[in-house]
């Protein structure tokens, strides 16, 4: 289950990244779909941070249960 949640962490990253791939190419383009991009880059990222904390903190709660 640790490990499913670390490479879920990893695909916020893989569409943050995307996202922002997208906001330098349709900046000029589209302002309108590139401020939507930016939305999901920092939703991303948050989802990201917030899930990498959730899982440390549940690896750590594991650890002392096993002691």
């Amino acid at each position: 289950m640790i490990k499913i949640l670390r490479y879920t962490e990893y695909l916020y990253v893989i569409v943050a990244a995307f996202s922002v791939y997208r906001i330098f190419t349709d900046w000029n383009v589209d302002r309108n779909m590139a401020y939507f991009f930016i939305f999901f880059a920092v939703v991303s990222l948050a989802m990201f941070f917030f899930r990498r904390n959730y899982r440390k903190k549940f690896e750590a709660r594991k650890r002392e249960n096993q002691k």
